[in-house]
């Protein structure tokens, strides 16, 4: 264990804790928890989340368990006009994006895929369950997974770890109530780095060739949201550069000309990317990294919006909209789930 990632692991806990404190599953909310995508059984376990009562049965056993202060929103809307509400799990619409209960009617619901972040050396699912429970309260099945991390498992073993929990969603989502053919996809500081080097394995077969890693065939994302993300590394000798600092536990030489290319999700998007939703806030230390991803996306006339959140009274902090008590944190997410339903 590096210095640098234990220090990381500590704190990063340590705030996680007292966000989370007291959260408990929703009575709203059917969980399926331990799931294997792989053979390794600490690492490779995902959970399936979904709404109670909004589709059919399924045969499965669920286990216990410079900008506006406010809001800015840029739309690249080429060829998808901006929806005005969401429509829910019966086809009617919701002004606040929550999903309204109609038991039985939907045999399917949409499915998001969450990547969880925490700089590529902490996280897991247990982390990401309030978030992605209340993804799945507003009309989705979401999937949530733990991958292996750095300084254990370099580069590339956390994208094998993303390639086969797609392929898992792909194979067995439907098991749960989920639609195989609109599987959206989430990820938030580091895991929106590694969402969007897979929506590039997915959509560029010349990067995919240089990884060449065990992509799902013929697959990409419906649409995307990536949020306070790392979109491109530069290292640096600035001290306090947590990305730069955290390159020599997350890549094997620790960050050569190659390896920084490689990693760069700017440099390899394609017009082929999905739909993405770009998410920062005025109080995020990774501010800067959304504005270079948006720029590649509005070249190539790639869908995408473009969102920064400021506070009310404060700025809002790296990855606000995992705080589960947060009314900033709510709206964030109504507004990722209001452009994936754009998409159904």
């Amino acid at each position: 264990m590096s210095i640098l990632s234990d220090v990381v692991r500590m704190q990063f806990k340590a705030g996680d804790d007292v966000r989370d404190a007291g959260l408990i599953t929703p009575a709203s909310i059917e969980r399926f928890d331990n799931i294997a995508y792989g053979s390794d059984a600490t690492w490779q376990v995902l959970d399936v989340y979904r709404p109670k009562g909004t589709i059919a049965p399924v045969d499965v056993v669920p286990t216990s368990p410079t900008v506006p202060a406010d809001f800015v929103a840029e739309s690249a809307a080429f060829g998808s006009a901006a929806s005005t509400g969401v429509a829910t799990a019966n086809g009617e619409a919701s002004s606040d994006g929550a999903a309204s209960a109609n038991p039985g009617v939907p045999k399917t619901l949409p499915v998001i895929v969450s990547v969880h972040g925490g700089g590529w050396v902490y996280g897991d699912k247990e982390r990401y369950q309030w978030y992605c429970m209340d993804l799945a309260s507003r009309g989705f099945v979401v999937v949530n997974f733990t991958y292996r991390l750095a300084p254990e498992f370099k580069f590339p073993a956390s994208m094998e770890d993303t390639c086969a929990a797609f392929s898992w969603t792909l194979a067995h989502i439907g098991e749960y109530g989920g639609d195989a053919t609109r599987i959206f996809a989430v990820g938030d500081s580091a895991g929106g780095h590694m969402l969007g080097l897979f929506c590039n394995l997915c959509t560029n077969p010349y990067y995919a060739a240089r990884l060449a890693l065990d992509v799902p065939k013929d697959f990409a994302p419906t649409a995307v949201a990536i949020n306070c993300g790392v979109a491109e590394v530069k290292l640096t000798d600035d001290p306090v550069d947590l990305t730069s600092g955290l390159m020599v536990d997350f890549l094997e030489g620790g960050g050569t000309d190659e390896e920084l290319d490689l990693i760069n999700v700017v440099e390899h998007v394609t017009a082929a990317f999905p739909p993405a939703f770009v998410m920062t806030c005025d109080g995020d230390f990774l501010y800067d990294q959304a504005f270079p991803l948006v720029a590649r996306l509005r070249e190539l006339k790639v869908v995408h919006e473009l969102h920064v959140y400021g506070g009310k009274d404060e700025p809002l902090s790296h990855v606000f909209h995992c705080n589960m008590r947060s009314e900033d944190a709510r709206r964030c997410n109504d507004d990722e789930c209001r452009f994936f339903r754009r998409f159904v």
